[in-house]
């Protein structure tokens, strides 16, 4: 299937660029990912969605194709204010949201401040206090503070990755390498902006996901790995007495990236959800 690739300006010129996959004409999914990911993480799911959606995945600011940002605008309410304008750009009055943690994070709180734009909205593995305490909150911080800003050789960095993603396979790790570093004079950097968005994560206080939660009020799925140390079955259990009608699936040997640990039953997981919309 073709791959589009585009950009466009958001409202204070940054260049923002995105993935596409399927018809214009059909229904919009927006694919929103994690913290040091990459709008092509999603490329075993979007194809297989795209025979019903129109399949959008934003490289959001400061990764992938995207420009870098100054690092304190890597927040929830700019991410917002990005997806409101990509939204504009695809001149779209509804969509369907799916977003991995940080994606998440920023789904949530587009829907509920936009609770009339969304169809649906499917949250993998982030809830409220996810990224404020708990053994996967603090990971993450010390993945912010110890990861190196470039790397000696390739092998360096494919260790680094191993290391930080044990669960995935070799194709997995090799998407990272493709779209996460490049080569420049023999060295090899981040194609994101790691230290912006480390400084970011370090400075600022994550966003409290409960007042989007409770607002809800479209169909919703959350996916947690059932080995991940970031959304806790506990978590998914508060969310289900606050939001009753709200459907939680856990994935087992997932860590907290469900998509890439275990992609045939997050996949099936999505699809099945969506199997609602298909006409």
């Amino acid at each position: 299937m073709r791959i589009g690739s585009h950009f466009f300006k958001n409202r204070s010129g940054l260049g923002l660029h995105y993935l596409s996959w399927g018809d214009p004409e059909q229904p919009v999914i927006i694919m929103l990912h994690g913290l040091r990911s990459y709008a092509a993480t999603w490329h075993m799911l979007a194809p297989l969605l795209a025979e019903h959606f129109y399949v959008v995945a934003l490289d959001q600011r400061g990764r992938g194709q995207s420009e870098w940002a100054e690092y304190s605008s890597y927040q929830t309410e700019y991410y917002v204010h990005d997806l409101e304008d990509l939204i504009a750009e695809l001149r779209v009055s509804e969509v369907i949201l799916l977003g991995h943690s940080l994606g998440g994070a920023n789904a949530l709180e587009f829907t509920r401040l936009h609770p009339e734009q969304v169809r649906a909205l499917i949250v993998e593995d982030i809830g409220p206090g996810s990224s404020i305490q708990g053994d996967g909150a603090l990971r993450i911080l010390h993945e912010m503070q110890t990861t190196p800003l470039s790397f000696a050789s390739w092998d360096e960095a494919t260790a680094f990755w191993q290391k930080l993603r044990p669960l995935i396979d070799e194709q997995g790790i090799q998407s990272r390498l493709k779209h996460t570093l490049v080569e420049k004079n023999g060295q090899i950097y981040w194609r994101h902006d790691q230290e912006g968005i480390a400084k970011a994560r370090l400075s600022f206080p994550s966003i409290d996901l409960w007042p989007a939660v409770e607002s809800l009020i479209c169909p919703t799925l959350f996916i947690k790995g059932g080995l991940s140390d970031f959304l806790t079955t506990e978590m998914l259990k508060h969310i289900k007495i606050k939001k009753n009608d709200v459907k939680t699936v856990e994935i087992a040997d997932a860590s907290h990236y469900v998509h890439d640990d275990q992609s045939e039953q997050f996949n099936q997981t999505v699809q099945d959800f969506l199997n609602q919309f298909v006409e």
